[in-house]
């Protein structure tokens, strides 16, 4: 589910290996991502961190079967499963390395959720970028903090609702990308940014992002528990078992014209 490649540097390359369902995010992948985060806040000769991805797609978000489990469960499995996504995000979010997002495909819901708990963002420029989550009868709970905070209310408001799909230039307008460049320049400029923080002392720069993080909107406890109770919430209502039922039965779903 994830490769972690650490080279003599001290920089970890963190792979999405999940490229055949196009890195959808499942129970697995969520555990698998949450789990290396962890290891990786405590390894001292890890100095950067980039997340990265096999495949065509970047991250096409929470994996449909996957949620559909969730809401024929029980409240506990959709508390604990909701959790999961809300733990792993604060994980990598929370790293006191600085983290890069090379985006070499499509990011989709929980994909542009990943985007946003990233410190810089290189997207290719054929990358469309998405958050489709309201077409599905569901919402974009768990990833809503790190997309507000990175975007901003305003800019976040323009795509969160309608599930509009936008190309990686509107995502650098919007503050989600930091750069756009064609797919064959993409590890050249991931390997800018990396060498950059190689020239900085890693615990001044892990003290810098903490302090950052301080100053900008706060996550904490309480609002990653909103986001965990609304997702929950969401996932109990008849939208969001008519739009998962709609997509596996290949057919709209009632409110769309």
């Amino acid at each position: 589910m994830i490769d972690c490649d650490v080279d003599d540097r001290g920089v970890a390359i963190l792979t999405l290996q999940r490229g055949e369902k196009h890195n959808a995010l499942s129970q697995a992948l969520i555990d698998a991502l949450h789990r290396t985060a962890n290891d990786i806040a405590g390894r001292d000769d890890i100095r950067v961190v980039v997340l990265s991805a096999s495949g065509k797609s970047f991250c096409a978000g929470g994996d449909l079967g996957w949620m559909q489990e969730q809401m024929a469960g029980d409240i506990e499995m959709k508390r604990a499963a909701a959790k999961s996504i809300a733990d792993m995000l604060s994980a990598l979010n929370t790293l006191p390395q600085p983290l890069i997002g090379r985006i070499q495909g499509n990011a989709f819901g929980g994909g542009v959720g990943l985007a946003c708990v990233c410190d810089i963002v290189i997207a290719a420029d054929h990358a469309r970028f998405g958050l489709t989550e309201t077409k599905l009868g569901l919402m974009p709970a768990t990833i809503g903090p790190y997309v507000l905070a990175r975007m901003g209310e305003a800019h976040a408001r323009r795509v969160v609702m309608s599930s509009r799909i936008f190309d990686a230039q509107e995502a650098k307008d919007l503050g989600i990308v930091a750069q756009v460049v064609p797919q064959a320049k993409l590890d050249h400029a991931v390997a800018v940014e990396v060498d950059a923080f190689l020239q900085c002392a890693p615990q001044a720069v892990a003290a810098t992002k903490a302090y950052a993080r301080s100053l900008g909107p706060v996550i904490d406890e309480s609002v990653i528990a909103r986001s965990i109770a609304a997702l929950i919430a969401q996932w109990e209502g008849k939208e969001a078992k008519e739009g998962i039922s709609a997509f596996f039965a290949k057919r709209k779903p009632y409110w769309a014209v």
